[in-house]
């Protein structure tokens, strides 16, 4: 399975990005999936996750109620709303996918099997 990540720009504090993750197959039944980020200079951190059936969904503290997770299983995709973006969010996303029956930790990227090659964010203020 490949993932390709699209969607990143360049934009202005305040503005809004949807960010799009597409799968090259089906992934298996139960994969959750997330978004992570990787701020330059910095480590690769949670944004989003996601379960198979669109619930539970889980945010990190800085993006809750500003970002918002969604998934099309049907057609392999995966989403990330941005609204009200602000520069701290400037990063290059990643979309992971992992196995089904993989720990309850969904921020650990070592659980993660596939992801794509990112998509920039930048975001001005």
């Amino acid at each position: 399975v490949r993932l390709v990540e699209s969607g990143g720009e360049t934009v202005k504090a305040g503005s809004s990005l949807r960010l799009v993750c597409v799968a090259s197959e089906s992934l298996s039944v139960g994969s959750v999936m997330g978004w992570f980020r990787q701020a330059p200079g910095k480590g690769r951190e949670f944004v989003a996750g996601i379960s198979w059936i669109s619930q539970p969904i889980r945010y990190a503290d800085s993006v809750r109620g500003r970002f918002t997770i969604s998934r099309d299983n049907t057609h392999n995709t995966l989403y990330l709303e941005m609204t009200n973006l602000i520069p701290e969010d400037t990063a290059v996303y990643y979309c992971g996918a992992r196995n089904p029956g993989t720990g309850p930790n969904w921020s650990a990227q070592s659980e993660y099997a596939v992801w794509g090659q990112g998509t920039r964010v930048t975001v001005s203020s």
